[in-house]
């Protein structure tokens, strides 16, 4: 399966097998961890990371990933230019991708909510970027999707009901249930990391439940993706707003703070507003009691985590948490992701 040169910008748009030539390279890659195999594929190659907002696992998984492939990861930050926006003059993405795409074998971005117009925006540059670079874009988060935080999830889960670290059996997840819940907190958190899990938990044949407060609602195309997806695997998507009854049998329990649908006005996320109306939203936190409603179901959580808010400490450092092991994974998912799309292999 040749996948040298596509870029990856949401799971959805790679077909099921090339998920799986994924999963199945990052399981090998982190079993046999620093093998001849590997350190060479990215040899004297250079991979751009421009980071328009900042992250501790996303910088260190990516530089860490291409130094173990034998390459280069270059950190970039908006400010180290002078770029075109909707309020300054400056360098066109048409421009800027393709004198970029001359230097590197690679270009990751990261933009989240907090950096766009509107809900959208960070996704539609990353797509302009693809439009005009020679080589591969690799999504580091927007503001829709994250789909390498997507990929380690579910490696992640695979494993807990597999035979551990580095032995995934996605087979597993097929028929488990998933319950993605909001989570109370203090944080104005953007759509991307938990509409990958709805797409990616759903791919997978997973029944998939999202709880939320009335007003919390996700992107309608993600539920009509996660609602399609669920319907060619045999699964059920539901929708509901009690932070109770989703534990009731899941298998999989993801609690994230989000924001609403209205975040954005006149051109702005608004921050403060969407913090203080989340936080008048209580009873919504994974709880002991709640995770024993169901069947023995694992903590999962794409970092980093609210703790007191989204979820309690027994929790989330408890003996059923997913958290650290699905963190290193966003290792050796990247380093598959750069080796398929970027390398000698």
């Amino acid at each position: 399966m040749d996948l040298y040169g596509k870029d990856f910008i949401v799971s959805q748009e790679w077909d099921l097998e090339e998920l799986y030539e994924l999963l199945d390279l990052a399981a090998k890659m982190k079993r046999d961890r620093y093998s001849s195999r590997w350190t060479r594929i990215l040899a004297h190659q250079t991979f751009l990371m421009f980071f328009y907002n900042p992250s501790v696992r996303t910088r260190m998984s990516f530089e860490a990933a291409a130094t173990e492939l034998g390459g280069h990861a270059q950190f970039m930050t908006p400010s180290a230019g002078r770029f075109k926006t909707d309020k300054q003059a400056g360098e066109t993405i048409e421009d800027a991708a393709q004198v970029m795409a001359r230097y590197v074998c690679g270009i990751g971005i990261r933009i989240l909510e907090d950096k766009v117009p509107h809900y959208g925006a960070g996704n539609e540059m990353l797509r302009e970027y693809a439009r005009w670079s020679n080589v591969p874009i690799i999504n580091m988060a927007d503001d829709r999707f994250h789909p390498c935080q997507g990929m380690a999830d579910v490696m992640g889960w695979a494993e807990w009901f597999g035979e551990g670290p580095g032995r995934p059996d996605y087979g597993n997840l097929k028929g488990k249930n998933f319950l993605l819940t909001w989570g109370s907190g203090s944080l104005a958190r953007s759509w991307c990391s938990v509409q990958e899990a709805l797409l990616v938990a759903s791919r997978l044949g997973m029944n998939v439940t999202v709880a939320r407060p009335d007003g919390y609602d996700l992107d309608p195309e993600v539920h009509e993706w996660t609602r399609q997806n669920c319907g060619e695997n045999g699964a059920t998507f539901s929708v509901i707003n009690d932070p109770e009854t989703g534990y009731d049998g899941a298998h999989i329990v993801y609690s994230r703070n989000w924001v609403t649908a209205d975040a954005y006005q006149d051109g702005m996320l608004q921050k403060q507003a969407e913090i203080e109306r989340a936080m008048a939203h209580t009873g919504w936190t994974a709880t002991v009691e709640r995770m024993a409603r169901t069947d023995n179901a694992i903590f999962t959580h794409p970092m980093p985590v609210d703790r007191g808010n989204e979820v309690t400490d027994e929790v989330a450092s408890g003996p059923r948490s997913a958290v650290y092991d699905i963190a290193e994974n966003r290792l050796h998912v990247q380093k598959a992701v750069m080796a398929l799309t970027m390398g000698n292999l």
